[in-house]
């Protein structure tokens, strides 16, 4: 059972989703900055969670197994670092919808820190991965949060005809599945 820092409690999580070759959307991220790392191109990596154990079950010590935990606080984006002396942050999201990326999906606090970030000279930016679609989006900080900002109280999510105009579109690779960075290229300077 995870309990969230709202006091909902879930005892039935996905924790992740088949993708491409198997391989879940984060798996991708993560092995694309492998790349980046092994090849001294950037040093991005994901965040750890916080959070705070309560339970743990010790039938062995070699098979403990976490039986009740609750998120510390809410974290902010699922990735940073750094690249070509440039601040990186950014959230990867993955949906199964084919015409639109729900807002539910970012929270509130997210999407506050990737303004912050950007104020401060960062490159911030969400990564979509449209799963039955099999096609993968970069989209602009600055894009999201004026968008959040807009929609309040109007729509709550954002087309993928939006995506297609304003953002970026990855096509996935095999040693680099979701080169992001070739995006940050040609876009920022």
């Amino acid at each position: 059972m995870i309990n969230y820092p709202n006091k909902k409690k879930s005892d039935n999580i996905k924790l992740s989703s088949s993708a491409n070759r198997g391989m879940n959307f984060e798996a991708m991220i993560n092995q694309t900055n492998d790349f980046y790392l092994d090849n001294d191109i950037a040093v991005i990596h994901k965040k750890p969670i916080p959070i705070q154990i309560v339970s743990v079950d010790y039938k062995m010590r070699s098979a403990a197994k976490i039986v009740e935990a609750y998120y510390k606080l809410p974290s902010t984006t699922d990735y940073n670092g750094i690249y070509k002396g440039r601040y990186i942050d950014f959230e990867a999201k993955e949906t199964k919808t084919k015409t639109s990326f729900p807002m539910k999906n970012i929270h509130e606090h997210q999407i506050k820190h990737l303004a912050q970030v950007r104020k401060h000279g960062a490159i911030s930016f969400i990564i979509v991965y449209f799963s039955v679609l099999g096609r993968i989006f970069f989209l602009d900080s600055d894009y999201v949060v004026s968008f959040y900002e807009r929609s309040q109280n109007n729509r709550k999510s954002i087309t993928i005809e939006e995506f297609e105009k304003y953002g970026h579109e990855i096509k996935e690779g095999y040693r680099k599945p979701v080169d992001y960075l070739s995006i940050i290229d040609k876009f920022y300077k």
